[in-house]
């Protein structure tokens, strides 16, 4: 950190001198332009090259074992253009595991191949995806993917579990793309800026992201959970309770989003309110299920469980709800 004092001219300009070293290094001479924004915090950000067109980020991945992982990771921090590359010749399965990650990544293209390299490129544009927008998007597949999954239990439809699993990719697709986002808003106060979006608010993004992403892998497993049933239904009494409690947990869980989202303290605190009643729902689901065949009354208590982790989640989501500032 380097100290320097504010000063004053006659007219009651205060100004500040800028470090040497710093001006060299990015250009900045007498008559230079500079652009000034002032962040929430209070702080005031100095842009040199304010007016220049970004360049895209590249970097070359040598393919390995971890190949997959490796351009998952780059794509999340934020690289446009990402080229694999090797000395002779890309195996026909290295093709295939770049050609997988780039349909799990959005956005992700393959623009450039031939034997050596193949070259992919992000072709988003950041400015034109919010967050928000994404994150509403992230939560409104995971609550169908919910709620289709307990109705496939309920009703024994093997079809509609199928589809609850089909759609995980999508959510999974859509937390890399907002990991990606809050990244590149980090490190970039000019976009911040303009999506309204600033870097103290992207880890509650990031952990809300990870929470939604996390009720849809749930409500996967239930739907697996329903397929192993093969058709069989729960009986009334059972189906009832399991709908009941099923009601609640999605109320909390949509309760949950929308404070977050709306920085609503009020509605935040009645999702933490239900937590003695799903309690209570959840031991009288599972005391039903003794009656039921024991193979059936596992699944089931399997079922409450992660039925359970997704009210938790959304107690979790309501307690990063934060008041709106004046």
């Amino acid at each position: 950190m380097e100290l320097r004092r504010v000063q004053k001219t006659r007219g009651g300009t205060f100004f500040v001198t800028l470090p040497k070293d710093w001006a060299l290094r990015n250009g900045v001479a007498q008559g230079s332009v500079v652009s000034t924004s002032v962040t929430p915090d209070g702080r005031l950000v100095i842009d040199p090259r304010y007016d220049l067109e970004p360049t895209p980020q590249t970097i070359t991945v040598k393919p390995s074992e971890h190949l997959s992982r490796e351009i998952i990771g780059k794509y999340l921090l934020g690289y446009d253009i990402i080229r694999v590359e090797v000395k002779d010749r890309i195996s026909m399965e290295q093709r295939e595991i770049v050609k997988e990650a780039s349909r799990r990544l959005i956005g992700l293209e393959i623009i450039e191949e031939d034997y050596a390299k193949i070259v992919l490129q992000c072709l988003l544009e950041p400015s034109a995806l919010p967050p928000e927008k994404i994150l509403r998007r992230e939560h409104l597949i995971a609550s169908g993917m919910y709620r289709d999954a307990i109705t496939a239990l309920i009703e024994g439809d093997a079809q509609l579990a199928g589809s609850v699993v089909a759609r995980d990719n999508e959510v999974d697709r859509l937390y890399f793309l907002l990991v990606r986002i809050l990244r590149t808003v980090i490190q970039n106060p000019d976009l911040s800026e303009k999506l309204g979006v600033y870097p103290i608010d992207c880890l509650d993004y990031r952990l809300t992201a990870s929470l939604v992403e996390s009720v849809g892998d749930q409500s996967s497993e239930i739907a697996e959970y329903a397929l192993r049933l093969n058709g069989a239904k729960p009986d009334g009494g059972v189906a009832q309770s399991l709908s009941d409690l099923h009601k609640v947990v999605y109320e909390s869980y949509t309760d949950a989003l929308a404070a977050f989202l709306s920085r609503s303290i009020s509605i935040a605190e009645t999702v933490r309110d239900k937590k003695g009643n799903v309690e209570d729902m959840c031991r009288k689901v599972e005391s039903a299920s003794n009656s039921l065949p024991v193979e059936t009354a596992q699944h089931l208590i399997s079922v409450i469980s992660l039925i359970g982790r997704i009210y938790d989640h959304s107690v979790d989501i309501s307690d990063l709800t934060t008041p709106r500032t004046s």
